[in-house]
């Protein structure tokens, strides 16, 4: 569901062999295979430090060589193509709805850049922006765009390292967005709840439409604060869209979702643990394990 549409384009040629999620836990890795292998190269807490708006890589030196630990260049002349799942909160998440859209590329940039300035604390003509157009749901008329926005130069020292250990990131995405591909399409609306580290990633589902993302970043990595933002998006998904979620999928919360239990009691709503086929779901894989799904 959602890897495929809201990064369509992207998975028309064959996967590449390696693929990364990084975070300030580490860097998971899977290698092409079946099934796929999975490995993890523990960070510092020092050498990342997410943010949307400032140098995300503190120790460029140290991700560099962690890089060449999990994978290295047996050829280094040789580029291989890489997936780059890259911290939620590096990169800021939309989903922007329109009355109508227009149909050329470069007109749907500049009306989306024009809706952006008011929205993103950084220059949006020197960033980085990607997007998918869904139909809302319901017969309505109305266009729904997820957009992912960043300063080119953030997304260039995620890169950076990569390249030099002789990757080419042919796809550069999201944990949350990526981690949708674990939630399945079933009818109704559903939460998807991702704390990795001190960012809460939210996303309200619609059977396989994307209608709303957040990232905020939470002072409390236990997940006590994270279980509060739960209710404001649980007053969206009632008064914007007339429902009451089916269920909230729920990663980082601590085994089988415990931590999220009470508040899914309090709300009325089931609280499910993301699951992958190919391993458990933690903070600093889901993004990983969701792309898996979709190649595999």
């Amino acid at each position: 569901m959602g890897l495929r549409r809201v990064l369509g384009r992207l998975l028309q040629d064959p996967p590449p062999a390696f693929a990364f999620e990084l975070s300030e836990a580490g860097i998971a890795a899977a290698q092409d295979g079946n099934p796929p292998r999975l490995l993890f190269e523990a960070l510092r807490p020092d050498v990342l430090s997410i943010s949307p708006v400032r140098d995300n890589v503190l120790l460029p030196d140290v991700l560099a060589e962690r890089v060449r630990t999990l994978a290295p260049a047996r050829d280094p002349r040789k580029q291989r193509s890489a997936v780059l799942i890259l911290p939620d909160n590096s990169v800021r998440l939309f989903v922007l709805d329109f009355e109508s859209f227009p149909s050329g590329r470069e007109d749907q940039m500049n009306l989306l850049r024009s809706r952006l300035r008011r929205s993103v604390p950084f220059d949006v003509e020197a960033s980085v922006l990607s997007y998918h157009t869904q139909a809302a749901p319901g017969g309505s008329k109305k266009v729904l765009v997820t957009v992912a926005v960043a300063p080119l130069e953030i997304i260039a020292r995620y890169e950076a390292p990569f390249r030099a250990a002789g990757f080419t990131p042919g796809l550069v995405t999201t944990s949350i967005l990526a981690a949708l591909e674990l939630a399945d399409s079933k009818p109704g609306v559903s939460i998807v709840a991702k704390l990795s580290g001190r960012t809460l990633s939210l996303a309200v589902v619609e059977g396989k439409v994307v209608r709303l993302l957040r990232c905020i970043e939470v002072e409390d990595e236990s997940g006590s604060e994270s279980a509060g933002h739960l209710y404001p998006t649980m007053a969206y998904v009632e008064d914007q869209l007339a429902a009451h979620p089916e269920r909230i999928l729920a990663a980082g919360f601590g085994p089988d979702a415990e931590l999220l239990r009470p508040v899914g009691e309090e709300l009325k709503v089931p609280v499910v643990p993301l699951r992958s086929r190919f391993g458990a779901v933690e903070p600093f894989n889901a993004g990983l394990l969701g792309y898996l799904e979709s190649v595999h």
